[in-house]
């Protein structure tokens, strides 16, 4: 069995680990990223609209600077974000732009002169500076006071995530595609590393270091209906949940995104209503104004898809023979306009539609995006229960999203906090001696590969795979969704314990050998359904409604009980629920908790006495 060794090592090789992987780099360490495909098909480059940063180049954006898109943020987060981490970040992603730019990244840029813009469809004209030529250009984006988006066309994430891995190859960070962690090498204290598995031969090998990283991005594959790629099936949490010390952070907080394509969920990016288009219903007829005068289709993404979901149960959705949709219209922002600055909304509508966007209405409904929880981590990144594992980007819960995050800031996350962790990253592995246990290390693999001759040999029964997991999916589609009640949550949790219990007798129905498809979701099934409760259970605990998180049988957002973080812990091996903690939400408090401006919800406030 071969072992690799590096000072720093990520598993996951999108934006937030290459970003963190060049600060390592750059400080004079090794650093290798993991990766189940080439870095530059890591789902980071599927992020089409933008980045926020308050660099206030537009005419649009005049008068922005940090403090706005903090308080942005936070109203965003419904205030269950941390504020510490909300104004590091607001402060700190102006530099980064102008850092990608210097790198490479080809930024939309100011024109100056008129041009005209779209907002509820109709037609507004725009005077661009002359002494703001060449500087880099902002789109608006949902739940933001002024144009902050930095963009390339639609194409920002695949543009940045080209740029970094240049970056890394330039400084010489290493990745090694075509490669899954399987389990964290760890004694209860202490991270040592990853035990990985080839996707081309099934060979286990060992990758130790001195830090190690989790920046595998989002697991939207645990629901059925998502815009997430297959890649993001939360495989690199299942590692910490199984640790029983690692806790996951705010995991019933789940956003759903209003445009999700029919039937493929597939997303088309924020941008189109950024630019000017709207929502339609059945009769064609705009109605977010309707709900949220202010901001109508520009609202946050659960507000937004809140409503949509209302108006279908109204009545006004449009049948097909995939479920109810609403209709998103970009005809009357031109062809010229389409094919530029949305060019990859009309190659995913043309190819994967065959609607012509220029000319027709695009199917969409809102779909699984975006996993505001994920692995526990304080201000500089580093994991709750062991010493040398930190985490980035959506894997992670640094908690600048709270329960609802603005869309923008989550690409814009990526970078700066992989910045940010990665320089506190070096500062740990300066003073970082580590001494590697041989006894431990061998535990670890022979534990390893007695899971996969388990599956393989089906020892523990002959369940398959793709239908427990499909059960799992399934539980959490309908009682874990935009709307939530008691009655469905303990539904939900009652049916996703049985799958757990399904998910631990999985045996496999091909020999497990080579490039296997099976065994790799066998290896991770019992850690999604632990997932997948930690979501639901979570949910069902959390009696009050707060960004994402909606339940119609609590309304009101409660500040008084619910100004907090739930901490879930999977702590003994045959447990069938998660055991819950909770933690407050932020200890530093610039903006006190009010009303965010939009979306009609009742508060509790914190100082309301309790009954």
């Amino acid at each position: 069995m071969q072992t690799i060794y590096t000072d720093f090592l990520v598993v996951g090789a999108g934006l937030a680990g290459e970003r963190a992987a060049v600060e390592a780099a750059d400080a004079g360490f090794s650093a290798i990223c993991l990766s189940l495909v080439p870095a530059r098909r890591s789902h980071s480059s599927a992020a089409q609209g933008g980045m926020q940063a308050s660099l206030g180049n537009s005419v649009m954006g005049e008068g922005d600077c940090p403090d706005v898109h903090f308080a942005d943020t936070v109203k965003g987060s419904d205030w269950g974000c941390d504020q510490e981490v909300a104004r590091l970040f607001a402060d700190t992603a102006p530099i980064e732009m102008r850092r990608l730019a210097h790198w490479g990244v080809p930024w939309n840029r100011v024109v100056p002169g008129k041009s005209i813009y779209y907002k509820g469809g109709k037609q507004f004209e725009k005077i661009e500076a002359e002494d703001k030529e060449g500087l880099i250009m902002a789109r608006s984006f949902g739940g933001t006071a002024k144009w902050r988006t930095c963009y390339t066309s639609d194409g920002t994430g695949h543009a940045v995530m080209c740029t970094m891995d240049n970056r890394c190859a330039q400084v010489g960070v290493e990745v090694h595609d075509k490669t899954e962690a399987i389990a964290l090498i760890q004694d209860g204290d202490t991270c040592y590393g990853v035990v990985a598995r080839c996707l081309r031969t099934g060979e286990l090998l060992t990758y130790l270091s001195k830090a190690t990283m989790i920046a595998a991005g989002g697991f939207g594959r645990i629901y059925p209906n998502t815009t997430n790629a297959v890649i993001c099936d939360g495989g690199a949490h299942t590692m910490c949940v199984d640790t029983g010390v690692v806790p996951m952070g705010n995991m019933e907080a789940v956003q759903f995104h209003p445009t999700g394509i029919v039937p493929t969920d597939i997303l088309v990016t924020e941008g189109c209503r950024g630019d000017g288009g709207t929502l339609l219903d059945v009769n064609e007829k705009r109605f977010m104004h309707e709900y949220e005068p202010d901001k109508a289709e520009l609202a946050s993404r659960d507000v937004v898809s809140r409503w949509m979901t209302h108006h279908m149960r109204e009545g006004h959705g449009v049948k097909s023979p995939y479920g109810e949709h609403l209709w998103l219209d970009i005809r009357h922002l031109g062809e010229e306009h389409i094919t530029g600055k949305l060019r990859e909304v009309y190659e995913i509508c043309t190819s994967f539609l065959g609607v012509n966007p220029i000319h027709q209405l695009i199917p969409v409904r809102p779909t699984q995006h975006y996993s505001m929880g994920g692995v526990r981590t304080n201000r500089d990144g580093a994991a709750y229960g062991l010493k040398g594992l930190f985490a980035a980007g959506e894997a992670a819960c640094w908690d600048m999203h709270g329960f609802n995050r603005l869309g923008g800031n989550s690409l814009a996350e990526t970078v700066v906090a992989g910045g940010l962790i990665g320089r506190k990253i070096a500062e740990y592995l300066q003073g970082c001696e580590t001494e590697f246990k041989t006894s431990l290390i061998n535990d670890t693999v022979k534990k390893q590969q007695s899971r996969i001759d388990d599956l393989i040999n089906c020892t523990n029964g002959s369940e398959n795979v793709y239908k427990v997991r499909a059960a799992m999916q399934d539980a959490l589609h309908k009682g874990a969704n935009i709307f939530r009640t008691q009655e469905g949550l303990e539904t939900c949790v009652a049916s996703l314990q049985e799958a757990l219990a399904r998910a631990r007798n999985v045996g496999l129905r091909s020999d497990g050998k080579g490039v296997n498809p099976e065994l790799a979701a066998a290896l991770k099934l019992e850690g999604q359904a632990k997932m997948a409760l930690m979501v639901a259970y979570g949910a069902l605990m959390r009696t009050e409604s707060r960004g994402s998180h909606n339940r119609e049988d609590f309304t009101a957002r409660n500040d008084r009980d619910w100004l907090n973080r739930t901490l879930a812990y999977w702590k003994n091996e045959g447990d069938t629920l998660p055991t819950l903690e909770y933690e407050a939400a932020t200890e530093v408090v610039e903006i006190p908790p009010g009303d965010r401006g939009y979306g009609k919800s009742e508060i509790i406030s914190a100082d309301d006495k309790k009954e």
